[in-house]
């Protein structure tokens, strides 16, 4: 008889034949279930289910459509792609107990007119039928709770979709980067979706509604990945297909794959048709602004990047000034910095040749470039010469690199992970205190040591040592209020009570093993003498 299993909790359903609606034991869920008893469309139904269940909807859903293809009739699998479009996960009401379904795909449209709900319903028994409709009120009530936020939601112009965490919950490098590109594009003005900072202050609440509205307004999405797992991550995907789904039907939109430290041709097979974007590449975030200004239809702003301070206006300045910004255009560095000193011999005061010399010097090919800078220019005596020549507003540019820069540096010192490189970063945040967000990133890299810390402390631990047990208790003692070091230390003394009771049973083993093996060495010696006390008798007589 062919198994299925309850579509709620995934526990095995008891079913006879016949039978269109069964009653999960485990859950108490009274739900339908498949016509058909062939075990392969058994298997393929739990497998759907359990894509379903962990959010896979995509997947899942091909799977139904497969059955559909095979079996016309089967209202279960119609059903069952209903779900996954509207996202439906089933999850436990912790007042009643019950599961009660949480939509994680929004749609303009109404369940009720939806071509796959349809064709469920006439395929459909009367009891069937029954519960499909019930289950698709709930949805719809569910819809239109999410729409009336999306109403009040105010647009997007880009979506950056990333994965924030890894399996073992720290925070991955997407994230650094994801956070690094949401402060550029919000100082070029752009209205953007990332999720650490748009949703932070919605705790407690629903994310869908916002991910929905924030999906059908935004023109652009960057999807950032450093592994190409993350790409496919459940949530990342779950974010990027929709997005495209949505760019099916609405030109404007335009999604734009970036990748790092990895081949692009291990992107997504549904990025092959888009222009991917290598984050590694120098002048990466500049082309992305250009191409989103491009795409938003949005005029450059005419701001003045370079002010000239000094009364030269000969000809030959400004050549060799143009000479040496293209050198730097074609990352030309020792060239553009010739052109660039030759204009100081004419001008010493001539404040775009030290911008350009500057630029030189930490290899970018524009002022923007600046942004990405992993140094505190402070320390270039180019930087000083800018802050005495620059007018106050070169001056606050420069000084906001300058800024940016020990920010770039800091966060890329602790992505290493070690801690002598979370103290560097540390030291540095704390230089830049209420920039961005780097008074936090000064507690993420203390919890970053105190989890290295703590992470030595469990490696001394399952040592079955007593010196190294004891080294796991002094590791602990220095991060005390950090996770369960506390009990641990407990665990620890629990431990070390233990291979000391082990070592006294050993040395009392010895010792009876070694009392034995005396007694037996005398009883061997006493029987010796009494058998050749017994031979010098028999040879006497």
């Amino acid at each position: 008889m062919s198994i299925f299993k309850c579509k709620m909790c995934g526990g095995a359903l008891e079913v006879s034949e016949g039978m269109t609606v069964c009653e999960c034991e485990f859950c108490g869920t009274t739900q339908t279930i498949p016509k058909t008893r062939d075990d392969v469309a058994a298997n393929l139904f739990n497998r759907a289910n359990n894509l379903r269940s962990k959010c896979e909807f995509d997947k899942a859903q091909e799977i139904y459509e497969k059955i559909v293809n095979s079996d016309p009739n089967e209202a279960e699998a119609y059903w069952g792609i209903v779900l996954c479009k509207y996202g439906i996960e089933y999850v436990e009401d912790p007042s009643t107990f019950k599961k009660v379904p949480t939509c994680h795909r929004t749609q303009l449209e109404s369940v009720q007119s939806d071509v796959d709900y349809q064709s469920a319903l006439e395929h459909a028994d009367s009891i069937q039928r029954d519960i499909y409709e019930k289950e698709a009120a709930e949805i719809d009530r569910l819809q239109k709770d999410i729409l009336a936020i999306v109403r009040n939601e105010k647009p997007f112009d880009v979506f950056i979709c990333y994965k924030e965490t890894d399996d073992s919950g720290k925070r991955t490098q997407d994230s650094v980067i994801a956070n690094d590109i949401y402060h550029q594009l919000t100082q070029e003005g752009f209205k953007v979706f990332y999720a650490a900072i748009t949703l932070e202050d919605k705790l407690g609440q629903e994310y869908e509604p916002y991910i929905f509205a924030a999906l059908n307004s935004a023109k652009v999405m960057l999807t950032i990945g450093t592994k190409p797992e993350y790409f496919n991550a459940v949530w990342v995907k779950n974010e990027w297909s929709r997005f495209l789904k949505i760019a099916q039907s609405d030109r404007s939109k335009l999604l734009i794959p970036c990748f790092k430290d990895m081949d692009a041709y291990d992107l997504p097979e549904e990025f092959s048709h888009l222009q991917a974007q290598d984050m590694g590449k120098i002048g990466f975030i500049n082309d992305i602004i250009r191409g989103i200004k491009k795409i938003l239809a949005k005029p450059e702003e005419k701001t003045e990047k370079t002010v000239v301070v000094s009364s030269s206006s000969s000809a030959n300045v400004e050549n060799l000034l143009k000479r040496g910004m293209l050198c730097l255009e074609d990352e030309k560095w020792d060239e553009a910095n010739k052109f660039f000193e030759q204009v100081l011999n004419e001008n010493a005061e001539e404040i775009r040749a030290y911008i350009g010399e500057l630029l030189a010097a930490y290899k970018v090919s524009s002022e923007d470039g600046m942004n990405y800078v992993r140094e505190d220019i402070k320390e270039n005596v180019l930087y000083s010469k800018i802050m005495r020549f620059g007018d106050s507003e070169l001056k606050k540019r420069f000084e906001n690199y300058r800024v940016n820069g020990v920010y770039n540096k800091a966060v890329y010192l602790a992505s290493a992970g070690t801690n002598d490189k979370y103290e560097q970063a540390i030291e540095l945040f704390e230089r830049i205190s209420g920039f961005k967000d780097s008074d936090e990133q000064i507690e993420i890299c203390k919890n970053g040591i105190n989890e290295n810390i703590y992470q030595s402390s469990m490696k001394e631990f399952e040592k079955d040592s007593i010196p190294d047990v004891e080294k796991a208790i002094t590791i602990l003692e220095g991060i005390i209020d950090y996770k369960d070091s506390a009990e641990m230390i407990t665990l620890c003394q629990n431990k070390i009570q233990n291979l000391k009771a082990k070592e006294e049973a050993e040395k009392l083993q010895i010792i009876k093993q070694n009392k034995t093996r005396a007694f037996i060495i005398v009883a061997l010696a006493i029987l010796l003498y009494v058998l050749l006390f017994a031979l010098s008798l028999w040879g006497a007589i």
